[in-house]
């Protein structure tokens, strides 16, 4: 498993979300998503179609969100 200061690499503030892999903090660092808050702000299918995001990723995102009592957005 990539410790975080590896995953810097691949997004700023990779330390702000759950442990996902390389290109699915890539297809967030492009997006401009820097947050969980700001994640929760996407909805689902539109983190699907990131380059990069994949179903596991997006469910570990719905989990820690789901952890903070928030979710993605329902419209």
């Amino acid at each position: 498993m990539p410790s975080p200061k590896s995953n810097e690499k691949t997004h700023p503030n990779a330390v702000a979300f759950p442990a996902i892999g390389g290109p699915a903090l890539r297809a967030l660092a492009t997006a401009g998503i820097t947050s969980m808050a700001s994640v929760a702000k996407w909805r689902e299918r539109d983190l699907l179609a990131l380059h990069g995001m994949g179903p596991k990723g997006v469910r570990m995102l719905k989990d820690a969100l789901a952890g903070e009592g928030r979710s993605f957005r329902a419209d």
